[in-house]
């Protein structure tokens, strides 16, 4: 891809004609904002001088700090294809301090932190996300609704799969703003769809599927249908996962792979996987967010809750797909696609390199479906589950130092302060299941 410079973006802006540029960041909680400015002001945007206000973003700075600077990466500047007619490009932003330091509450900051330590291990990261979410349908008054949009199946096709027009409307938007999709189909539940896009570096793909969040929702709104990454919309049928597949190359060689080694996997690999599963408890409230994760990651529905690995069955926590030589990689199965991807990422990856580092065995793969085991047979085996629920998560996550490393404090402490906050919200609250349960019995 060639390299973007200040000038060759002047020059793209006035051949477009455009008039308008968003500036995009993301905040600690994974929600997307923009600043948008008048395209006369976009080299004073790209010299990084733009400001806002950051005490108006959840988590960021207090009131008496709120000068926050945008820096902008210019690999990513586009045209959103649903905005070609409006003259709109965007651009996304790092923040950054008025001393021109960066912003340690910016989760894309974050994760260069962690990114910078695995390559002065010498390595450079390959992710492949796949992110599913659900098709709903609006009401007349244009509110969403969790009434699935057709009843299709894995991998079905129209007339069955009702979204597939939506979806290859979202694939084409994608593809236009330089996404290489590999595969969009139909999930297992109805309503339920995926999109997987081509592995590339770990900053590169949690912008992307920042802006698959953006795309997916906007072109779905052009349909008068929804798009929601909940990870559990509806009870009884599975929820939307945000399986991710990666692995570490060096000098251009995939480190994961060994053609000598067990399973045709090198130590690295193992080691990686090693530490992915031992600190996996500590990084579920990350990469499982919401209260709602924890509906998802119960068993039944095909959401990993044990922490185990194997070569081809699904059940366990990390999957190692059948393919090898430079397609050898790991497949973490719990993140869901509600997560804050850039700080979700970090984490992954703090997590595998310290198995690494301390060469941390992974046992042996678990070949059975561990669902069907027993109590006792899991204990034999040393199979432990993921956390029940976001409290068990934040406990989890407060006890692990490696994980916690992963974090800026800034983040750590407003990240944890919101999501404590979350639940205690969500504890006091009657839901309509109590109701159901108790109002006329008691």
């Amino acid at each position: 891809m060639e390299k973007m410079t200040k000038e060759m973006i002047l020059n793209k802006a006035k051949e477009l004609n455009i008039k308008f540029i968003r500036l995009r960041f993301t905040d600690i909680l994974g929600m997307p904002k923009n600043v948008e400015i008048p395209v006369r002001e976009l080299e004073k945007a790209l010299n990084g001088e733009i400001m806002f206000d950051g005490s108006s973003i959840q988590g960021f700075v207090r009131i008496e700090e709120s000068d926050m600077f945008l820096k902008p990466d210019y690999s990513t500047f586009t045209v959103n294809p649903w905005e070609e007619e409006k003259d709109v490009a965007r651009i996304t932003c790092d923040v950054y301090n008025p001393d021109g330091s960066p912003f340690h509450g910016c989760p894309r900051n974050n994760l260069k932190k962690v990114l910078k330590e695995v390559e002065e291990m010498g390595y450079s990261t390959n992710f492949g996300p796949e992110v599913e979410f659900f098709l709903f349908f609006r009401d007349e008054n244009g509110k969403a609704t969790t009434k699935t949009h057709d009843q299709g199946g894995y991998f079905d096709l129209s007339p069955i799969d009702l979204g597939e027009e939506a979806r290859r409307d979202i694939v084409i938007a994608l593809e236009k703003l330089g996404f290489e999709v590999e595969a969009a189909h139909h999930e297992v539940a109805p309503g339920q769809h995926e999109i997987d896009f081509k592995y590339c570096d770990a900053l590169t793909a949690a912008d992307r599927i920042m802006t698959l969040k953006l795309t997916s929702k906007t072109i779905a709104l052009k349909h008068n249908l929804h798009v929601t990454f909940m990870p559990k919309p509806i009870f009884g049928i599975c929820g939307s996962g945000m399986h991710t597949h990666l692995s570490l190359f060096k000098n251009g060689e995939n480190t994961f792979y060994d053609p000598n080694g067990k399973y045709k996997l090198s130590q690295e690999a193992l080691y990686f996987i090693g530490g992915l599963l031992k600190h996996a408890k500590g990084f579920t409230a990350i990469t499982n967010p919401l209260v709602n994760s924890y509906k998802r990651l119960t068993p039944g529905y095909e959401a990993p809750v044990y922490i185990a690995w194997s070569e081809r069955n699904r059940s366990p926590l990390v999957r190692v797909p059948a393919a090898r030589e430079v397609g050898t990689r790991a497949e973490l199965r719990s993140p869901d696609p509600s997560c804050n991807p850039y700080l979700a990422f970090a984490v992954i990856l703090k997590a595998g390199i310290d198995g690494i580092k301390k060469k941390i065995d992974p046992g042996e793969p678990v070949s059975k479906n561990i669902y069907t085991m027993s109590k006792e047979e899991k204990k034999s085996l040393g199979i432990e589950s993921l956390p029940f629920t976001l409290d068990e998560a934040l406990l989890e996550l407060d006890k692990d130092e490696v994980i916690k490393s992963a974090l800026t404090n800034h983040i750590l402490k407003n990240y944890i302060k919101a999501k404590r906050e979350e639940c205690e919200n969500y504890r006091m609250r009657v839901h309509q299941w109590e109701l159901d349960r108790y109002l006329t019995i008691y």
